[in-house]
């Protein structure tokens, strides 16, 4: 996939007024009125430009697949979700969850609530009327501008979303997360290669490039009997 840069490559769009707003809105105002991800997305009926960056990642290590049972934590708005139901087609399965409230979308089950919670795991599992074969996160805490302390807490958020899928997840299953540079905790990392065939580190071309975020790709889930 060519990244949508061509167009308005060179143009720059400046906000009119500061009126009212500070200079960190202002700043990030002005980097989504010039951003033709966010500008690509809007006219291919994306929720967000996130959804680039699982494009990007499917283009190169098929994640998706025709008929496949999905989980999409941390969904909202639901860039991902939109792309993981055009990408398993109507035979397959999709749940988004969110802490936060979404707006329906077509050809996948929204649900509201912590995935940590048992009966909302069950609530998941019983709408994709079984196992699921991929689980993607992109949930990423509030950061406190603080390095050490936002990179502890995406580790946190791995881990927890590894948890889950660990739980959900059927044999040869795939897992994909939200991770910052600066690597993943080696703890984690050792427990992904133990429990998946293959683990990859990506930087998609749609994420930013002066942000840290990268993501893990892991695939091949060898199942609840090789976890240990």
């Amino acid at each position: 996939m060519k990244p949508p840069i061509e167009a308005g490559r060179g143009l720059s769009t400046r906000l009119r007024t500061a009126k009212g707003r500070t200079t960190a809105s202002q700043k990030w105002l002005e980097r989504q009125l010039n951003d033709p991800y966010v500008r690509a997305a809007k006219a291919a009926g994306w929720r967000s430009r996130a959804a680039f960056k699982i494009l990007e990642l499917d283009e190169k290590y098929h994640i998706f697949k025709p008929g496949q049972r999905v989980v999409d934590l941390g969904a909202a708005p639901g860039g991902w979700t939109q792309v993981a139901v055009q990408r398993v087609g109507a035979s397959g399965k999709v749940v988004a969850l969110d802490l936060l409230p979404m707006d329906e979308i077509a050809g996948a089950t929204l649900l509201q609530g912590d995935f940590q919670d048992e009966a909302v795991e069950q609530a998941v599992l019983e709408a994709l009327d079984g196992p699921a074969e991929l689980v993607l996160s992109d949930m990423a805490p509030n950061t406190t501008g603080h390095n050490a302390t936002d990179h502890l807490r995406i580790l946190g958020l791995i881990e927890l979303a590894l948890d889950f899928a660990g739980k959900v997840l059927v044999p040869g299953g795939a897992f994909v997360a939200k991770a910052f540079q600066g690597g993943t905790e080696r703890e984690i990392l050792n427990r992904m290669k133990r429990d998946f065939a293959t683990v990859k580190h990506a930087k998609p071309p749609a994420s930013r490039k002066g942000s840290a975020e990268m993501y893990v790709v892991a695939q091949g889930f060898r199942g609840q009997d090789g976890q240990r």
